[in-house]
């Protein structure tokens, strides 16, 4: 149940933090802020990354082995690289559509699915 909830965060965490680095080059196309500057989208980035936060800070203290959790630090953070690249990757292809995932972009991911692989292998 922890591993679920620690992943769940985590997603949660990452979708967030995809907004906050990547949603503001969407902005142009909003009415409402076409003719923001450049420190009103860092400021409206920054108050996304706070809830990013809100959910990364957990999810790390309660899947860490140290505190409870299923968890060791590598694992945590393989997952947490793992979610991130899975949401980038869902958010590019519904709110940019001119991007295209070429072969290269797929032996990435394979590695990644790979670096996970070998973070929760036991020798």
């Amino acid at each position: 149940m922890k591993s679920l909830f620690t992943i769940g965060m985590l997603t949660v965490s990452n979708i967030f933090m995809t907004l906050a680095w990547y949603g503001h080059l969407k902005f142009k196309d909003m009415d409402w802020s076409k003719n923001l500057g450049l420190i009103a989208i860092i400021l409206i980035s920054w108050g996304i990354a706070l809830a990013e936060y809100t959910f990364q800070v957990p999810a790390n203290k309660y899947g860490f082995k140290e505190n409870g959790g299923p968890f060791n630090l590598v694992q945590l953070k393989v997952i947490q690289e793992t979610v991130s690249i899975t949401v980038f990757l869902i958010f590019t292809f519904l709110f940019f559509k001119s991007e295209k995932l070429a072969w290269n972009h797929m032996v990435a991911f394979i590695l990644i699915i790979l670096a996970v692989f070998f973070a929760f292998k036991k020798w």
